[in-house]
Order: structure tokens, then C-alpha cells, then sequence
């Protein structure tokens, strides 16, 4: 049997859809690669050195790598690309941040490299003083600023220097919760507790769990404070989020109710238990002005952060993370991917991928759905073609994305599925608003309040509403466990962790067959076509595959 991948000189891996290895190969190269390109037969691959990090934080070394091509690959390993990999996995550990009584050193073996550090203008300003030749005292409240600068120019930090304990506050989990059903940490959700906290040793304390929604990053977040059993922060996406996790709090452990404060808009509560929303963080009164609420960070001595949704963190918040790398450090994501690339800044700052799970592992013990993605594309309707074509690059986008031929295609998706749950979601609120104003449908955008929202959400959990009309306040942080439908009408140009987010909603394990349907649809022969394919990227490298529709096949089928 012909072996399913092919290494290129430029660090690019290309894996044989129809090889019968196809599955294996991707789950193993996806531990060390991103995925760049997925045209039907031939997937691409790029080997990059945040990848390589990140394998190497996670436990994987240069020769688990070269197994992992040489058992795959059909020709043998280009020179070029066994030097890149052992030459990024040995940066990896080269430089450590280590404690020696109350200061922070930067070691190396690696004397020369010291010296070219201590002779880059950039990182000058971190460094208390050359020790030796394997040694530099760096400025103890620059630990951040440092490991930052140094990524920047290639060299990943090793931060071993430890972590202050905080002050304590008991967390207990409970066997059976407030709602009267049996609670156990399940298998994968305490491995990724056991990656991230490493015996309690310096290794670990900081780093991001991935893992799909609806398989339990709260309750891993949850695990973690009872392990810790500390004063704690948690920054959250938005109010709803919020609430959500006060209420797990509440159901899974036997904190009290004024144990848990609330700080956001609405509230300014600071207790031991602190959740916070990033929003109120990156508040300001005017562009320049001082973010009025970052003194929450030092307002406790909080024992461990934790960053929910990571891969929406505000670039401010970066900064202030950078000042307080002696705390805990949790980061919780369903993707890493960042539409505007700080991926090493996660990376640095809050930590490296401690554990991953793929989404296709856990669909195969049912504990998400099994979801079905379909792409139906459709023309555009005479009336539009020529505004279209005479329309700019943004315009277009969103002449394709609002095409009003969508709505005959939701209607007969919803009459297939009959008395499912559904969610219709998309970025353009016009759009939205002519779905549900058309079907009757409750609408959920940005400027529904918090009150209408939960009540919304409560009536569509009990069933007594079966579809709701969503905007982008449904690409994170709510938890619609019966929603079994998603109907993608528009999106952000190609966002991936959209994409990732929004089949994310229906993922929470079902009753009967455990299925879940995903539909997108698209303009076809328009820019909103090439922006679907980039956001199916991250997906097709979790394993889905998209069954492509035109109206005409769509029509047969659901007839």
C-alpha cells in the first residue's frame, strides 16, 4: 500500500485524502503542523516553528516527529526539513527562566547565545546583569516582557521560575450536582488537568487546554481550582459567559454564592472568586485614556488566572498578563487560531498547547455529537448580478453573503428537520432581521439585553421555543445543549475560529443517534465562496469533510 504523505523541502506536507492511512496520518501530524490548504484529494500541511514549540511543550521530541514522517511517508525526509525540525524542537528548552532565591535568571548552555542576547538593543532593558557564562539576572518584573522579545527573534523561553500559591480558598467538587445528576471529571478532562498542573511542579501552572465545545473546557477549568484550591480570576467572553460559569460553579462545587463575584458592566463585585469579562478590562473613556479596571489583576493575590475563549483575549489584555507571569495561568480555547496572528504571544505569555484533544476522537466515544456539514451554493438572483459586479472587494462580500435567495433554502432545511432545535446564525444584522421577521422567529444580536437573552435562551432549553435567530453573540459562550441544527447564513470574511465556534454550539452530546447537522450557505462564483473554504480549514483538519450542494442537488435531497 502506497503511503498517504509527501514531504517538500519548504516544510509543507502533503497527505492523500483517499489513502486508506488518511485518518491516522492527519491525527499524527496534526500534533506538529497546521493545516494550510484542503482541496479535495490533496491536504497541505505547514511545519512552522510555533508548531514545533508547541509539540515540544506537550512532550514531543525531534525523534517522535521523524518516526511519525518516516512511518507515513511515501518518499524519504528531505535534509533540509530534519535540520529545520531538530534545530526548532532544540530552541525549545534552550532558554529557561529558573528561580535562585528571590530573583529570576535566564540560563542557557548555550554561552554564545547568551551573549548575542545580551547585545540585542530590544531585550537590553530586561536584564539586571550578566552572571556568568550560562547565566543573566533579569529584571524580576519583566519575566513577561522578556520571554515575549525573545520569541520575537526566535528563541522560545522555558519558564521554570515558578508560581506564588495565592491566597487559599476551598474548592470542593460535588458527587452529585445542585440539579440532582451524578458528576465525575471524565477521562480526557482529567488528563488535560494532569498536563497542565505537571505534580505541582514548575513545569506546569501555565499553558492552554484545547478542546472541542461542548466537550467540558468549563469543567476542566473547575477541576483545576479544586486542585488548586485558590483565590481565583476568570475572564470571560461576555455577561452571558459569565453567568454560565457561575452557575456551573454553583451546581459542581460547594462554593457559596457570595463567594463568586461578578465584575462587568453591570456589576464591580470583588470576591474569591472573581469572573470578569474582558470588555470591562479593556474599558476606557477615551482611545488614549487608562483602562480604568486593570487594577482587578493586583486587586487579590489571586493564586490562578483563568483565560476562557483564549483566542478572543484583547490585545491589552496581553499586556497586563505580561506583568503577572508569577500567577497561574489557564488558558481554554476550541482552536488556537487568531485572526490577527499573536499566536506566539499566547504562546509567551500565557503558556504554551499543554494538551489537545481532536474533535474526532471524542465524537467516536459520543461524547460530542456526530456532525454532518453540508455546503449549499446557490446563484445570484438576476437583480444583483450587475450590482455585484460593478460593487468593490467589501461590498461584493456582503451583496453575496446577504443574498435573499438564502431564505427559500433556510425554510426548506427547517421543514426537513422538523421539530429539531435550530439556530440560524449570521454576521449581518439586516439580513438577520429580514429571516426572522419573515418566519416569526425570536432574534438575538448585540443589543438584545442581558435579561431578554436569558429569558430567549431559557424558553429555546425548555423547548418552548425551537428556533432561534442568532448574530455573533453565538460564536462563543453559550451553552444551547439541545441545539441540534446550525444554519450558517453569513459570516466573518474566512474566519476559522468562527467557523469552529459556530459548530461548536451544536456539538453537546444528544439523546437518540447523537447526530448534528451543520449548513452553510454560500453565493457561488462570488468572494464569499473562496472566504467559506478558508473557514472550513480548520475544521477539515479536525477531520469533517463539507458534502458540497448546488440548489439543484439540494432540491433533490430534500425533497
Amino acid at each position: 500500500m502506497s503511503k498517504p504523505l509527501i514531504i517538500q523541502s519548504d516544510n509543507t506536507l502533503l497527505l492523500e485524502v483517499d489513502n486508506p492511512d488518511f485518518e491516522n496520518a492527519r491525527d499524527s501530524i496534526a500534533q506538529f503542523s497546521e493545516l494550510v490548504k484542503s482541496p479535495e484529494h490533496i491536504h497541505t500541511y505547514k511545519v512552522s516553528p510555533l508548531s514545533l514549540w508547541n509539540a515540544a511543550a506537550s512532550g514531543l521530541s525531534y525523534q517522535d516527529i521523524i518516526n511519525i514522517l518516516k512511518h507515513y511517508s511515501r518518499y524519504d525526509i528531505p535534509d533540509i526539513v530534519n535540520t529545520t525540525i531538530k534545530d526548532q524542537m532544540r530552541r525549545y528548552g534552550l532558554l529557561k527562566l529558573v528561580p535562585q532565591d528571590t530573583d529570576i535568571f535566564l540560563v542557557s548552555s548555550d554561552a554564545i547565545l547568551l551573549n548575542e542576547i545580551c547585545n540585542t538593543k530590544k531585550i537590553q532593558q530586561f536584564i539586571d546583569a550578566r552572571i556568568d557564562d550560562n547565566r543573566i539576572k533579569i529584571r524580576k518584573n519583566y519575566r513577561g516582557h522578556i520571554k515575549q522579545a525573545l520569541i520575537k527573534i526566535g528563541f522560545p523561553v522555558e519558564d521554570l521560575a515558578g508560581y506564588e500559591d495565592g491566597d487559599p480558598c476551598n474548592i470542593t467538587l460535588k458527587d452529585v450536582s445542585l440539579k440532582g445528576q451524578t458528576f465525575r471529571i471524565r477521562d480526557y478532562q482529567q488528563s488535560s488537568v494532569n498536563a497542565f498542573y505537571r505534580g505541582g511542579g514548575p513545569e506546569g501552572g501555565s499553558g492552554i487546554v484545547v478542546l472541542p465545545c461542548g466537550a467540558g473546557k468549563t469543567i476542566v477549568g473547575i477541576a483545576i481550582m479544586n486542585l488548586l484550591s485558590t483565590e481565583t480570576l476568570i475572564l470571560v467572553t461576555n455577561t452571558i459567559a459569565l453567568r454560565q460559569w457561575k452557575e456551573e460553579l454553583l451546581d459542581k462545587t460547594y462554593l457559596e454564592a457570595d463567594q463568586i463575584g461578578e465584575f462587568s458592566g453591570e456589576k464591580k463585585e470583588i470576591r474569591p472568586i472573581t469572573i470578569a469579562t474582558y470588555n470591562i478590562l479593556t474599558y476606557r473613556k477615551d482611545k488614549n485614556g487608562p483602562f480604568l479596571h486593570f487594577d482587578l489583576f493586583n486587586s487579590k493575590n489571586w493564586g490562578l488566572i483563568i483565560y476562557d475563549e483564549v483566542h478572543l483575549l484583547p490585545a491589552p489584555v496581553f499586556r497586563m498578563t505580561s506583568e503577572i507571569q508569577s500567577k497561574r495561568r489557564l488558558g481554554l480555547t476550541a482552536t488556537l487560531i487568531r485572526e490577527d496572528g499573536m499566536e506566539a504571544d499566547v504562546f509567551s505569555l500565557i503558556g504554551p498547547k499543554k494538551f489537545d484533544m481532536p474533535w474526532k476522537t471524542l465524537e467516536k466515544s459520543n461524547w460530542i455529537a456526530k456532525a454532518l456539514c453540508t455546503e449549499v451554493r446557490i446563484d445570484l438572483p438576476d437583480d444583483l448580478r450587475m450590482k455585484y459586479s460593478l460593487a468593490k472587494d467589501r461590498e461584493k462580500f456582503r451583496i453575496a453573503s446577504e443574498n435573499h435567495e438564502k431564505n427559500k433554502i433556510v425554510g426548506t432545511i427547517i421543514e426537513h428537520h422538523g421539530n429539531s432545535n435550530i439556530l440560524i446564525i449570521g454576521q449581518y444584522i439586516s439580513q438577520l432581521k429580514e429571516i426572522a421577521d419573515h418566519f416569526k422567529f425570536p432574534m438575538i444580536t448585540g443589543s438584545t439585553s442581558i435579561t431578554e437573552r436569558e429569558e430567549l435562551y431559557r424558553l429555546f432549553k425548555e423547548e418552548t421555543i425551537k428556533i432561534l435567530v442568532v448574530s455573533k453573540v453565538a460564536n462563543f459562550s453559550i451553552d444551547l445543549p439541545d441545539a441540534n441544527v446550525a444554519i450558517q447564513i453569513s459570516g466573518t470574511f474566512g474566519s476559522r475560529q468562527e467557523e469552529a465556534q459556530r459548530l461548536g454550539r451544536i456539538l453537546r452530546p444528544k439523546k437518540g443517534d447523537n447526530k448534528a447537522y451543520f449548513y452553510t450557505i454560500i453565493t457561488s462564483n462570488s468572494v464569499e465562496e473562496k472566504f467559506a473554504h478558508n473557514r472550513q480549514l480548520f475544521l477539515t483538519e479536525q477531520g469533517y469533510t463539507y458534502i458540497i450542494l448546488n440548489k439543484e442537488m439540494f432540491h433533490e435531497k430534500f425533497k
